[in-house]
């Protein structure tokens, strides 16, 4: 069973934010609007509503890495909706297996590392916000890329996208650094898509449609 004993520290502000817009506005009608006492009820049960669903985006799950050093990890909560061979222009230049995961706003939305090794490439992109799901995302949309070189020489790209509702995308990822397999990496506030391009050689571990778990699920395995 998962439990979650934290809130992310990128939803404090948020937090705060939905109180005021959500749950106080009900208290200033009932103070200074003569309304009906159930009228006042549905409004504060809607903004109690908006306001947890706030905090419960922000949940951190209580998790221990799966680990396996020949495995690549899912980076990101979801379900995934591609899983083919593309060619990566932003860094590899040659075809990868690209798999995509879509992050509902339902979905826990840190993201982790899938492998240990060192931070070899960060880009932030600026873009567009169309719907996460539509492989057009992956490109025109606001984005980061991170690359983590293996100590096999294998070198694997996570890449965090914006989706139609994400408008902050937040990363920790430095270059030159060495990150662990499951360690936090970032965040991405409310609805999104991680892809990850892996290489040609790497043995799939899931299938289209399976919903998979940061931390846990095997992704692929290297060859």
């Amino acid at each position: 069973m998962i439990t979650y004993h934290k809130i992310h520290k990128e939803g404090i502000v948020s937090i705060i934010i939905a109180f005021f817009i959500t749950v106080a506005p009900a208290w200033l009608i009932l103070y200074f609007c003569k309304i009906p006492f159930l009228l006042y009820l549905l409004i504060q049960i809607v903004g109690l509503f908006v306001w947890f669903f706030v905090i419960y985006f922000f949940r951190v799950p209580d998790r221990r890495t799966n680990r396996d050093e020949n495995a690549i990890i899912a980076p990101a909560d979801g379900k995934i909706i591609q899983i083919l061979e593309e060619v990566e222009t932003e860094y590899f230049n040659d075809k990868r297996i690209q798999i995509s995961i879509f992050m509902s706003p339902l979905n826990v939305h840190v993201n982790t590392y899938p492998i240990d090794g060192e931070v070899v490439y960060v880009k932030y992109h600026p873009g567009k916000h169309l719907v996460a799901s539509l492989p057009k995302a992956s490109k025109d949309n606001e984005h980061n890329t991170v690359v983590q070189k293996h100590k096999n020489g294998e070198e694997v790209l996570f890449r965090q996208i914006a989706g139609t509702v994400a408008r902050r995308i937040v990363s920790y990822a430095k270059n030159g650094e060495y990150a662990e397999q499951g360690e936090e990496m970032g965040i991405i506030k409310f609805g999104s898509r991680v892809d990850l391009f892996l290489p040609l050689s790497a043995k799939i571990n899931v299938k289209l449609h399976e919903k998979v778990q940061s931390q846990i699920t095997h992704l692929a395995y290297f060859s």
